[in-house]
């Protein structure tokens, strides 16, 4: 392992994902930003980034042959971190594409927030740490995250919830499930809390 891990963060041509890259850089990961599976499969840890809708997401994954490379990725144990859609992405389906499966790592689904509140939630929220997690060292109490996004993740097993927020309702933001933690709100656009997140990121790298 150098001192700098290499982190793949898989680029299968939607949105800008090059931020995600930029913030993994900059607390110390050798973060390549890649479409090939090769890279992705040699790599010490993987991330999958996501903006947009759950289905364009997930076809696109698919068109690009990176779904294998996900389920390998998490087979063989490396750290893997699923951001935003990305996350979504990781649950067997979602209610803003019923056509689409999804990848089945985190069983259970992803629900649209309440008509009660506006959608999407575009703001900074205070989340809830609801498991004792590497990737909450030396953060807050109930750190400051930024967040957009319509829908949320409803896992079949509740103590695969890492952080929560209030918005209308209890919302569940952060997972962990073995090698996997995936949150809805961005790290790499939450100023210090948020790069303080993925640098425990890659010091679990490290680490592993």
């Amino acid at each position: 392992m150098t001192s700098r891990p290499r982190v793949a963060v898989l680029d299968y041509g939607i949105g800008n994902l090059r931020s995600a890259q930029k913030a993994l850089e900059r607390v110390g990961a050798d973060a390549v930003l890649t479409a090939d599976a090769r890279i992705a499969a040699s790599a010490d840890a993987v991330v999958l980034p996501g903006v947009g809708a759950f289905g364009a997401c997930m076809n696109a994954l698919r068109t690009a042959g990176l779904e294998s490379v996900v389920h390998e990725s998490v087979a063989r144990g490396v750290p893997f971190m699923g951001i935003c859609v990305g996350m979504q992405m990781l649950f067997d389906s979602s209610q803003e594409d019923e056509t689409t499966t999804g990848l089945g790592i985190i069983p259970g689904s992803v629900q649209w927030l309440s008509t009660d509140v506006p959608r999407p939630q575009m703001q900074w929220n205070q989340l809830n740490i609801t498991k004792n997690d590497v990737l909450f060292s030396g953060l807050d109490e109930n750190p400051w995250m930024y967040f957009v996004h319509s829908l949320h993740g409803v896992p079949t097993n509740s103590n695969d919830v890492a952080a929560t927020v209030h918005y209308g309702e209890t919302l569940n933001v952060a997972f962990r499930r073995g090698n996997v933690f995936a949150t809805q709100f961005h790290p790499e656009k939450s100023a210090t809390a948020g790069l303080r997140l993925l640098e425990n990121f890659v010091k679990s790298v490290t680490a592993s």
